[in-house]
């Protein structure tokens, strides 16, 4: 399974109105792969806690609720932990497609609020100490981004393979946050310039650039623009959308594209998992929300 999944990664790499009711999810103790090598030298569990640390005061706002947080520093871990895992690697990995703040980072970012936020973050990564996600026993790929469209987009419409605990969900509170709608208006000689480049044979005609389908959760699947298709992904990468959620308007010489949500929508919503905690929903319940199936377990040293 793990190996099947690696192949996602490769392509990843590239790259709540209602409260739903929540079953608690069990934790459970597991014995993780990378606990002992055949040296017998132990992996420093202190650095990987410190690095979880610098991933969750990076990727997400320090004035979040400490749930989400929790929540964002279990899915930073299981992160790395699954890279550590596919590549036989000890090293904890700071180059893998998360972001990360070191200490003088953080302090030059929050300034007089550093004692504070740093203090809020450190208690977020020990309160989660050792805890990953884990489908049928694995690690899993815990992507995560800023926000829906008010809903979780499938994986298999964005990377084109199927993983079973990244579904589309609910997210209806990202509509609440902060920059949900963008606007980005574009010269209709630009807009044919930039397709053409990507496509020589393309011919336009009156519609220069439609939808032509969508996703059950709403983001764009195809786009036509003159004799060719694109996909929504396509398009959102071409023109530096904030997420494949958009609608096309023509006003005479130019083209608005209109947003909703930022990210490639898959996994965890970081300002869903906010307004979530917000709510008083727990890390754990965020995560099994959002993480169709998974698990939580605990990384822990082999006796």
């Amino acid at each position: 399974m793990l190996k099947k999944l690696g192949v996602y990664l490769s392509l990843i790499y590239i790259g709540l109105v209602v409260v739903p009711v929540f079953i608690k999810p069990s934790e459970v103790e597991t014995v993780v792969a990378m606990a002992e090598k055949n040296n017998n030298e132990k992996y420093d569990f202190q650095e990987l806690e410190n690095y979880v640390i610098g991933v969750v005061a990076a990727e997400m706002p320090a004035n979040f609720n400490e749930e989400a947080l929790k929540a964002q520093a279990v899915c930073a871990r299981t992160y790395a932990v699954r890279h550590m895992e596919e590549t036989d690697s000890r090293d904890v990995p700071y180059e893998i497609y998360q972001a990360y703040c070191t200490v003088n980072d953080m302090k030059e970012k929050w300034g007089e609020n550093f004692d504070e936020y740093y203090s809020k973050i450190s208690s977020a990564v020990n309160d989660t100490k050792g805890q990953i996600m884990i489908y049928e026993n694995e690690p899993v790929l815990a992507v995560f981004h800023s926000m829906s469209a008010g809903k979780t987009e499938d994986s298999a419409n964005i990377w084109g393979g199927e993983i079973d605990y990244l579904k589309s969900v609910d997210s209806s509170f990202d509509s609440a946050s902060p920059g949900f709608t963008d606007r980005k208006v574009f010269s209709t000689s630009y807009i044919k310039d930039i397709l053409n480049k990507n496509r020589k044979s393309i011919a336009f005609g009156e519609d220069i650039i439609l939808v032509t389908e969508r996703t059950e959760a709403g983001y764009v699947k195809t786009v036509k623009a003159g004799n060719e298709y694109f996909t929504g992904r396509q398009i959102r990468e071409l023109f530096g959308l904030k997420s494949a959620y958009f609608e096309i308007e023509k006003a005479g010489d130019t083209i608005i594209f209109e947003t909703h949500g930022y990210g490639h929508g898959a996994g965890m919503s970081q300002y869903g998992a906010n307004h979530m905690a917000e709510a008083g929903i727990s890390y754990r319940q965020i995560l099994e929300h959002y993480y169709t199936g998974v698990e939580l377990a605990k990384i822990k040293l082999k006796s």
